[in-house]
């Protein structure tokens, strides 16, 4: 476990001002889950199906995998949660993206309203969806409630739910000084592990909305890493060349204005966002009561992986739907030793490939579960 911290400020920073360390959270006790006998075990049932040894790939080692997670020969999954968090960051004032802040709300009631793609796909697979106001620059308590389109009735599906977790209207400026107070970094992690708690089932798929996110998550990849920045760094929601350069040059500054940051806890305070540091709080919640943890793309890994640093076993808990067009992506999995079940370029966010790779596992339970054996099938061995 990481030393302990000395304890935050509750007031706010001003530009100029060091990030004060952040107090540690209570963490959860995450134990190892490797099992040596059970995966043993697996591996049999794998291995006696009528098929060729291996011959499913990597469906057998998520199998695997899915029955050490929950503990079980024969796992089932259950009730599963998708929840997106949302929240906007100060730096994308400095031009790191290509679309405005506004877009944040404006994707939020599209989630709610039942028309993003994450909406399409959660209905499609019985995804309850959940999305969380971490820190949105609007009020969404002011408006109307959205209306679920004429899709979301015909599959009767139960609408979208909005929670209000709001830290503040978006973090500061990381260009400035520490996009979150050492206070607002607790809290958000807090919030995260709440939301959780009150979820049920035993699966958690991870989204997000925040424009401007791909930066944050490029610094905390570069500095938790040590890998060089510009690895870290692409066109996000699809920046040409230029904007690209102004990012990187931005994001430079940005890590050498904090270069003094060194814990993962500092580190997020110091780059934000909100909807990280609440994902952050989820996946520790989730992998301390052995959900599976399904990632989408750079973003939600961003947050595993300091939610990883805090607690190392967080990592066996989870399950990476794909591999993003958003080059640190890839960094990223490799660091968390996680290999992508798919490959599709894409890089929207919002838990879409998380919610695509869903079918797979679901396959994979129903391989070790429904699948005959040699011996039951009267199929011969070769």
């Amino acid at each position: 476990m990481p030393p302990s911290r000395q304890t935050a400020r509750p007031t706010g920073l001003e530009p100029g001002d060091p990030p004060a360390p952040c107090e540690l959270p209570e963490l959860p006790d995450l134990p190892d889950i490797d099992d040596p006998a059970r995966a043993q075990r697996l591996r049999r049932l794998l291995d006696g199906k009528t098929k060729p040894l291996g011959a499913l790939g990597q469906i057998e080692a998520l199998a695997l995998r899915l029955g050490l997670v929950l503990g079980s020969d024969a796992p089932g999954l259950r009730q599963p949660q998708m929840l997106v968090c949302a929240g906007d960051h100060g730096l994308a004032a400095r031009g790191v993206s290509a679309y405005p802040s506004d877009v944040t709300w404006q994707m939020v009631r599209n989630f709610l309203a039942g028309g993003a793609a994450v909406s399409v796909l959660a209905r499609q697979h019985g995804l309850a969806l959940t999305v969380v106001d971490c820190g949105v620059r609007h009020d969404f308590a002011a408006d109307a409630a959205p209306e679920v389109g004429e899709a979301a009735a015909r599959h009767n599906a139960a609408p979208p739910r909005l929670l209000i977790r709001k830290i503040a209207p978006g973090t500061a400026d990381a260009s400035a000084g520490p996009a979150m107070t050492a206070a607002q970094c607790a809290q958000a992690i807090a919030n995260g592990r709440e939301v959780v708690r009150a979820l049920p089932g035993n699966a958690l798929l991870l989204g997000e909305m925040g424009i401007g996110n791909t930066s944050a998550a490029s610094l905390l990849l570069a500095r938790l890493t040590g890998l060089a920045l510009d690895a870290c760094v692409g066109a996000g929601t699809g920046l040409d060349a230029v904007g690209l350069a102004r990012k990187r040059t931005v994001l430079a500054e940005v890590l050498a204005r904090h270069g003094q940051v060194r814990h993962p806890l500092d580190a997020l305070a110091a780059f934000g966002g909100f909807e990280i540091a609440t994902l952050v709080g989820a996946v520790l919640q989730a992998a301390s009561e052995r959900r599976v943890i399904v990632l989408d793309g750079f973003i939600t890994g961003a947050a595993v992986l300091v939610a990883q640093a805090l607690c190392p076993h967080v990592t066996q808990r989870c399950v990476a739907a794909h591999c993003s067009a958003e080059p640190g992506h890839a960094l990223l999995l490799a660091h968390l030793g996680l290999a992508p079940l798919l490959r599709l370029d894409l890089r929207l966010g919002e838990g879409s490939g998380a919610a695509l790779a869903w079918p797979l596992l679901e396959s994979a339970c129903r391989i070790l579960g429904e699948m005959a054996s040699f011996e039951s099938a009267g199929v011969s061995r070769g």
